[in-house]
């Protein structure tokens, strides 16, 4: 965390990013939990939203990871 002074004698933290629990080319089992508007599957881990394309609600899959966002993450199916 770094504290940093502004305006009036105020301060502002800024929280350091925490590291992501997964990375590009991972292979998850995971368990799609809800569809997005889009039509793609969405799973959950640790805080992070896992869209699976082509996944249905109540399907365990499994992915690998393709694209990490922010908060975001994108896979594929393995067949």
């Amino acid at each position: 965390m770094v504290h940093r002074r502004v305006r009036g004698g105020k301060f502002k933290v800024k929280k350091s990013p925490s590291p992501s629990p997964v990375e590009v080319g991972d292979e998850l089992e995971v368990n799609i939990i809800e569809r997005a508007p889009s039509g793609d599957g969405v799973s959950n881990i640790q805080g992070y939203t896992i869209i699976v394309p082509r996944a249905k609600p109540g399907e365990r899959v499994n992915v690998r990871i393709t694209a990490v966002d922010r908060k975001t993450v994108t896979a594929e199916l393995i067949k």
